[in-house]
């Protein structure tokens, strides 16, 4: 994409994440700032946080997060663009409340904000927007003036986001032993989530069916599939699965799960299988416990050879994604043509998020969109 037009709009990016414990004494009180308001007992938390005890009580996401900061500083620093870039995070420490007040007191008032989630849904995106009203309100309630956030749009077709994954890919095949390469399935994972939820991801347009939620990582699966028969001549067979399930069981979720998609095909005689979590940006809990320790261990039971193909992480390919991004975003907001970067068969995603977009069980106010309480 060209570099023709300054993204001057705005003054500042704010990289909007989940955030994760740093250690062992962090977990409890992390799992509490997540699941606050359900009125879970500590014991439970406990028992959740068991996952990331194994891991010595530290996610990988804040690492994977300070990485990609200094990617995306060194990217625009090569570039030419002075955008000074912030890191919050919606449940540790940077908290966005906080790094929000830093950035108004820096003088920040026109912020473009970057959340680490690529796909349309509510725990991906529109419950971002609610933390950002919910944190501009406090804000707004001690005083200090409140700036202008917009959120960048989805960008899971992005090219700076998707050919990291088809390398990440073609990189697990080539890592198969020779006789089970040619035969190997690909499975696609992401996150599990309510088919409610699924069915109402996107604009309203779009809601039934999985929503854009599943539309979106499917489209990305072709372009990866499309991909890796261009290179190796191969069409390897292909289903999206999920993973990390969690709630009530008497609630449906999206399915198969991928241990039990790797016993049915381990049962179908598939040679070998590349799993792929092309719907995470960095290899935070859910792919370090469910894919890596979990899947893993359940292949091995099944003597089924597997690989996990990498995720986009800190991919100096994103980190140019970004700055075109804001390139894309500052053309649309001053009315200038607009050249969007996207593979695949849905189009770029919209800019401003509209109403009835990924909506809330119990409607909240949310910044960023069409229905956003601040301009």
């Amino acid at each position: 994409m060209s570099d023709l037009r300054d993204p001057a709009l705005y003054d500042a990016l704010l990289l909007l994440s989940f955030g994760g414990p740093e250690g062992p004494d962090d977990v409890v009180p992390f799992l509490a700032n997540v699941t606050r308001g359900r009125g879970i007992p500590e014991e439970r938390l406990k028992e959740v946080g068991k996952h990331y005890f194994l891991f010595g009580g530290v996610s990988p996401i804040n690492a994977q997060n300070r990485s990609l900061l200094d990617a995306l500083r060194k990217d625009f620093a090569e570039h030419g663009l002075d955008l000074p870039v912030y890191w919050g995070n919606r449940n540790w420490a940077p908290y966005l409340t906080d790094t929000l007040r830093d950035m108004i007191t820096d003088g920040h008032r026109r912020i473009a904000v970057l959340a680490t989630s690529a796909y349309a849904s509510y725990s991906g995106c529109r419950q971002y927007r609610e933390n950002l009203a919910e944190s501009l309100a406090v804000l707004e309630a001690e005083g200090l003036p409140v700036p202008r956030v917009d959120k960048l749009r989805h960008y899971f077709n992005h090219p700076g986001f998707v050919r990291p994954m088809v390398d990440g890919v073609l990189a697990s095949l080539a890592d198969l032993p020779d006789d089970v390469r040619a035969g190997a399935h690909l499975a696609f994972t992401t996150h599990s989530i309510p088919e409610s939820a699924a069915d109402a991801s996107g604009p309203v347009e779009a809601h039934g069916d999985g929503g854009s939620y599943v539309a979106e990582h499917l489209d990305v699966a072709r372009v990866i599939v499309d991909a890796v028969r261009e290179e190796t001549g191969i069409d390897h067979p292909w289903q999206l699965v999920y993973q990390s399930r969690s709630g009530a069981p008497h609630i449906p979720w999206l399915e198969p799960d991928v241990c039990d998609h790797l016993e049915t095909l381990h049962g179908a005689g598939v040679p070998a299988v590349v799993m792929a979590p092309i719907g995470f940006v960095s290899d935070h809990m859910e792919v370090l416990y469910d894919l890596d320790t979990e899947a893993t261990a359940k292949a091995a039971e099944l003597g089924l050879p597997v690989r996990r193909s990498a995720t986009v992480g800190a991919d100096p390919r994103f980190a140019a994604a970004v700055r075109e991004l804001l390139v894309e975003r500052t053309a649309a907001e001053q009315g200038s043509p607009v050249e969007r970067c996207v593979l695949g068969a849905l189009g770029a995603s919209h800019d401003l998020c509209p109403a009835g977009c990924c909506p809330a069980r119990t409607p909240r106010p949310a910044a960023a969109g069409a229905d956003s309480p601040y301009a």
